[in-house]
């Protein structure tokens, strides 16, 4: 494949406008509004405009879009620039607000008022939207937009220094209220908003409109393209007006992209706040979510996103990912580099009968079979273990090749065993399983040949380490949908399950947050950042071990 054909269409687009002269080097940025934690789409996004200013030598601005006090917080600033480096998209020394730049704004509008472009308006919020028309009817004039330039220079200074109540003016831009694109339609640009503001307190009590404040800040910070996704695609011819009107030299260029749907996956702001404040989740990280916190949280590596972003593929048609796809990305990308260990998370004690009470051994056991440079490790073994309970059944159904009266099966690393029988308390509940030993079969093999069908894992009892695993489904119950008929979310009573009393092997002590493992037969975990503390471990599934996905043939996607 060449290399011209292995290009996204942005990549040709940017390769046109260097070739002919557009631009002489390529200046992206990633424009979050912080008004809530970023989630896996926004990966895509930050990993592209980052991706492309690396590949061609340029720059990548982080610039928050905080240009709506009533919605942003500090809290959502840290988090975002957190996720962003954590993705490994260095801005450097390119951190930038939009904040920083609203005395420039501001001039900019009165630009535009002195050169009849812009007028300030008494309608409200209700009036604009009825004036606006519809997509088969064009708007109509606003009739406060005969002002005269001096009558509304002046009105919009009165604007700036709070002689207006909240929604009592604003600033339009004049433009076209016939046109076919209603975003042209005289659209507002300023507003009366008497909020603090999160960086520049109540230094201003009027706030620029996205679509008037976005092209500003890019030509203001000499950014060539403006990747963003396609619902601002109508939003385009605005954003060129803008740029032309207030006659930026180089003026940057808006390109559209699709945006990164997860199948049957949370993504959207309202909700996850609802279900933050509700206490359905404990957090914009809960392990549940698929904001970049809560991924990481769970334990996904930026390496495995990268992958699943390059998976999916940059292209100008919207489609849905399947979250199996993010899933195979992250086993790909730990089976190599996970240590495996044995943890036994619903746990019933084995008793070996014929083994001496005051003996202790050490067994080899491979760190991971997949990467022999992680080496081994001696593992202890002695009288009393755990196992899990469901290798354990005294009528066990065909086919079950696990522990039953009169079974042998192979302890992983370890000996033969025969089960001999089993405890039970008052309720019936198994306690103890019973068996003995074979002494001639250490390191799991048979001197005399035989064979045996079943392998369990297990730990020593008396070196566990005591941690809590918690395990996770989707949160959206996947049979139903996303949304009721009510458009409440379709939740899945089954989301999180705790398991408090697992049994691990030693050499889990000492793990520290995010530190990630597979657990033989279990799945990839990961310590946990928040609720893990020294002597009481708490561990993520980050995914199961079995994968429904198959991997999409070359060019496909996911």
């Amino acid at each position: 494949m060449s290399e011209t054909e292995s290009k996204n269409f942005i990549e040709v687009m940017i390769d046109k406008d260097l070739e002919t002269g557009v631009y002489d080097t390529v200046h992206t940025r990633f424009p979050p509004e912080p008004n809530g934690y970023l989630h896996i789409g926004h990966a895509k996004s930050i990993l592209l405009n980052y991706g492309l200013a690396k590949k061609y030598n340029g720059k990548f601005n982080l610039r928050f879009d905080d240009t709506n006090p009533t919605k942003e917080d500090i809290e959502f600033v840290e988090s975002i620039k957190a996720d962003t480096e954590w993705l490994g998209a260095d801005w450097e020394d390119r951190l930038f607000f939009a904040s920083d730049y609203f005395g420039q704004m501001y001039e900019a509008a009165v630009k535009l008022i002195r050169k009849g472009k812009a007028y300030v308006s008494d309608l409200s919020a209700d009036q604009i939207r009825e004036y606006r028309g519809s997509l088969t009817e064009p708007g109509k004039e606003d009739p406060f937009s005969t002002r005269s330039v001096e009558e509304n220079l002046r009105l919009f200074e009165e604007m700036k220094d709070g002689k207006y109540g909240d929604g009592e003016k604003v600033l339009r831009a004049r433009i076209d209220m016939a046109s076919p694109n209603i975003n042209m339609r005289d659209p507002v640009i300023y507003r009366v908003a008497h909020m603090s503001h999160h960086n520049t307190k109540d230094a201003w009590c009027i706030y620029p409109m996205y679509d008037f404040a976005h092209p500003v800040e890019d030509a203001i910070e000499g950014i060539t393209h403006s990747i963003c996704t396609l619902e601002f695609e109508d939003h385009r011819p605005l954003y060129d007006w803008v740029v032309r009107e207030l006659e930026y030299p180089n003026p940057p260029r808006q390109i559209e992209f699709a945006k990164l749907y997860l199948k049957n996956v949370v993504t959207g702001k309202r909700y996850i706040k609802k279900l933050v404040e509700e206490g359905i989740v404990d957090g914009w990280d809960d392990p549940r979510l698929v904001s970049i916190a809560a991924l990481r949280r769970r334990g996904f590596t930026p390496e495995s996103i990268r992958m699943f972003v390059e998976m999916c593929g940059v292209s100008k048609a919207n489609s849905v990912a399947d979250y199996a796809a993010l899933e195979y990305c992250i086993r790909e990308d730990l089976k190599p580099r996970a240590p495996r260990y044995m943890a036994v998370l619903d746990p019933v004690k084995l008793v070996i009968d014929n083994y001496p009470e005051d003996r202790t051994e050490y067994l080899t056991a491979c760190n991971n079979p997949d990467n022999e440079e992680l080496g081994s490790r001696e593992v202890p073994f002695c009288r009393e273990l755990y196992i899990e309970r469901e290798d354990f059944m005294e009528e066990p159904p065909k086919k079950y090749f696990r522990l039953f009266p009169g079974n042998e099966v192979r302890l992983m690393n370890g000996y033969f065993v025969t089960c001999t029988g089993c405890v039970k308390d008052e309720n019936g509940v198994v306690t103890e399983v019973h068996c003995t030993y074979d002494p001639l079969s250490r390191g799991g093999n048979s001197p005399d040949g035989r064979k045996v069908r079943g392998t369990i894992h297990w730990v020593a009892a008396k070196d566990a380490v005591t941690a809590q695993v918690r395990l996770y489904e989707n949160i959206i119950d996947e049979e139903k949908g996303v949304y009721n008929e009510d458009g409440s979310l379709n939740l899945n009573p089954n989301s999180l399950t705790v398991m408090k009393e697992c049994k691990l092997e030693p050499a889990f002590k000492g793990a520290k947050a995010y530190d990630r493992f597979q657990f033989v037969r279990q799945g990839f975990f990961s310590v946990d950042p928040r609720d893990s503390v020294e002597g009481s471990l708490v561990f993520n599934r980050i995914v199961s071990l079995k994968s429904s996905f198959v991997l999409p043939k070359q060019g496909e996607g996911a």
